[in-house]
């Protein structure tokens, strides 16, 4: 079946146990609802083992009430794609870089601005003072939040050795948000927008020549091909949103609801382990295939980067208004009770 034929297939319907579709919520129930789940990260990246992890605990879970075909490395909707995708109906399940939609709601973009999260524990700080502000939105876009990941601490990817901010001047820096955007114009490079299953395309013929991603993506995309150096800096702990179509969800019987939603509890447990895990088992692959790895990083690129944050998440409170500056103040008060 081609991808034209498969989102037509999928939109407004779930395919019945003689293979027949009929529009969500007239499915008998001793029948199986079929979703279609997009993601843009590939096979072998934590979230998308992870997903798969909770796609079979939640079938398991459902009795047979549910069954979901993984769409994994942007197959069959890109990143850009796949929130609308589940809005409209062409798939039932997604998952996105949450950051990476900043544009529709600043509160969605939070966790991308530099070192506002500087560990895992912060991290966990501000995804439970954010998540109200997602769950609301989403629910008034018909989709409901499953549940929440991070990825490890991000870095520099670069040629040269970095040691101040000075050395991304002049480069054709990748972007993935408009966190990331910003950044590149403030620090005097070229923001170039690229999706992660195209980065190592875009390095292979210098669109892009730096970035700031974590150790697993470098790893997914072998970094190691295409650039020398990487600098770990907890620039971000940005968050992967995994969600369902409210409509779709609304049609499974109570129980395999109830049986999603759990899993979807235990997904996000592990998932926040798992990338703890993968912060230095990636990192350690990046040197072991050859990339000087500069960890600590220099103090001087530290304390430049110190002072872009705080441009930066002056900058957003601006763009958020008042929910925004409540939600910094909260977050920085907690942080502020826990040291």
């Amino acid at each position: 079946m081609d991808r034209r034929s498969l989102l037509l297939g999928a939109a407004g319907a779930v395919v019945t146990g003689a293979g027949v579709t009929a529009p969500f919520g007239n499915t008998a129930s001793a029948q199986a609802a079929r979703w279609q789940f997009a993601t843009p990260y590939p096979d072998g990246n934590f979230h998308t083992q992870n997903i798969r992890e909770f796609v079979k605990d939640a079938e398991a879970a459902a009795t047979g009430r549910l069954n979901v075909v993984i769409h994994s490395n942007a197959s069959l909707l890109r990143m850009p794609e796949i929130k609308r995708g589940v809005q409209t109906g062409q798939v039932q399940m997604g998952e996105i870089l949450l950051s990476a939609y900043g544009n529709e709601d600043p509160m969605f973009e939070i966790d991308g601005i530099p070192m506002l999260v500087t560990s895992f524990t912060q991290a966990r700080v501000l995804a439970g003072l954010q998540r109200p502000f997602v769950q609301a939105r989403f629910a008034r876009q018909g989709i409901t939040l499953l549940y929440m990941v991070p990825w490890p601490q991000s870095g520099f990817y670069t040629n040269t050795p970095l040691a101040t901010l000075d050395g991304l001047r002049g480069t054709k820096f990748r972007t993935f948000n408009a966190a990331t955007q910003r950044f590149a114009t403030l620090v005097g490079a070229t923001p170039t927008l690229v999706q992660v299953s195209e980065l190592a395309q875009a390095f292979a013929t210098g669109v892009v020549n730096a970035m700031v991603t974590s150790a697993a993506t470098g790893v997914d995309s072998q970094a190691w091909d295409y650039v020398k150096h990487f600098v770990p800096v907890g620039f971000t702990r940005t968050k992967n949103a995994v969600f369902c179509s409210t409509r779709a969800l609304n049609a499974l019987p109570a129980s395999a609801q109830q049986a999603l939603r759990d899993a979807a509890e235990r997904a996000e447990q592990r998932g926040w382990d798992i990338a703890a895990s993968e912060e230095r088992a990636r990192q350690q692959q990046l040197a072991d295939r050859g990339m000087t790895v500069a960890d600590p990083a220099p103090p001087a690129l530290m304390a430049e980067l110190a002072k872009v944050g705080d441009t930066m998440v002056n900058e957003w409170v601006q763009k958020a208004g008042a929910d925004g500056k409540a939600l910094v103040d909260a977050y920085r008060a907690a942080i502020g009770r826990a040291a």
